[in-house]
């Protein structure tokens, strides 16, 4: 199931879709272990079913225990939580966040990069035609 439209998440709701993202699978305990400054195990359980209240993730069970997986693929995610910063920070510019990033990191975008952004303004100019 792929939903298309992705809620809010709070910060450690995205950092317990990072880990169900990255391993694919993953019951409480793993999750727990691997979030940085982690909360106690029992923080981590309720979360996940919030999680799973929000439609972002499911369980499987697997004899005792409970096994977690996204509902949601991470594209989908990405462009949700980008479409969030967009609105909040920029003014629902996408030109604003790219000249922010632009400004941040001028020196990291070698000629390859910048090559790749005129065909996508390209694209996107051909796309709007």
């Amino acid at each position: 199931m792929v939903q298309s439209r992705i809620p809010h998440l709070s910060r450690r709701e995205r950092q317990i879709m990072d880990v169900l993202f990255r391993r694919g699978r993953a019951t409480a305990a793993e999750v727990h272990a691997d979030l940085p400054n982690a909360p106690s195990y029992s923080a981590v359980r309720a979360t996940l079913r919030i999680l799973e209240e929000k439609g972002q993730v499911r369980h499987e069970q697997d004899g005792p225990r409970y096994v977690f997986l996204p509902t949601v693929k991470r594209d989908a995610a990405k462009k949700s939580a980008l479409r969030h910063l967009m609105d909040t920070f920029f003014e629902g510019s996408a030109s604003n966040v790219m000249a922010a990033l632009m400004e941040l990191s001028p020196r990291d975008l070698d000629e390859a990069e910048l090559e790749r952004l005129r065909r996508l303004i390209d694209e996107a100019r051909r796309r709007k035609e």
